[in-house]
């Protein structure tokens, strides 16, 4: 089940952007600030208008889609993780079976275990560190059983640690078929961890391809205006300036 934007525009943010994610691949999606990186990831996800083009999954035109199929179809997770009520974290979490219609204690136990909040999972959430509190919200996403998950800046919270938990988690996801596209500052994580990169700059599509090429050092000088080296080996690769 594809996920594609046509020709999308939205003014001032994106200009005739066009891409067709796979199921199956994690996708990072990097670019400078105000390159329009979580405008992209929130249109993907049915949440703001276009002024030109479409989102589709598969063939059909998400705005046609109810919103519970959407919601079953696509977990989204925000960059700002806010949560309006002090919840504990198994409620929480249960929350991302409201489009089901249904308990799903199962599902819930799978995505406590997956990010590793079981020990925490009757405390409230305004307990939480900043990094478990992510780790709670990407538990409530999997707890919805998504074909695709978009997450804006899931990482920028954790430490390294528990970032590199969290990619296994998402690699596993993107291992039994699940569509992964996350928003990546780091393009090291990008380069190690993603399967297809798609950079945006001034607004539009500069590189969409595998990692080694969409984070070429021509591209990163072109987009970002800095020089720089990749050092290491393949899938442990790290930047550092020139």
């Amino acid at each position: 089940m594809t996920l594609s934007v046509q020709k999308l525009t939205v003014t001032g943010r994106l200009e005739d952007v066009t891409v067709t994610l796979q199921p199956g691949q994690i996708t990072a999606i990097c670019g400078p600030n105000g390159a329009g990186k979580s405008t992209l990831l929130a249109a993907l996800a049915g949440l703001l208008l276009a002024d030109e083009g479409e989102v589709r999954l598969d063939d059909a035109p998400l705005s046609n889609m109810h919103p519970r199929e959407r919601a079953k179809a696509i977990g989204f997770l925000p960059q700002s993780g806010e949560v309006a009520w002090d919840v504990s974290v198994a409620s929480l979490v249960a929350l991302g079976r409201l489009p089901h219609g249904d308990a799903g204690k199962f599902a819930v136990a799978q995505a406590l275990a997956a990010t590793d909040l079981g020990d925490l999972a009757h405390r409230p959430v305004s307990t939480l560190s900043g990094g478990e509190k992510a780790r709670a919200l990407l538990a409530r996403v999997l707890a919805g059983e998504p074909r695709w998950i978009l997450a804006d800046e899931p990482l920028a919270a954790l430490d390294l640690a528990h970032q590199l938990a969290m990619l296994r988690v998402l690699r596993a996801q993107a291992d039994h078929g699940v569509g992964v596209v996350l928003v990546l500052h780091d393009l090291s994580l990008a380069m190690n961890h993603a399967d297809r990169v798609i950079v945006l700059g001034e607004r539009c599509v500069k590189a969409d391809s595998a990692p080694e090429e969409a984070l070429s050092l021509d591209v990163i000088r072109d987009v970002w205006g800095v020089e720089v080296r990749w050092l290491g080996e393949p899938n442990s690769r790290a930047l550092v300036t020139s």
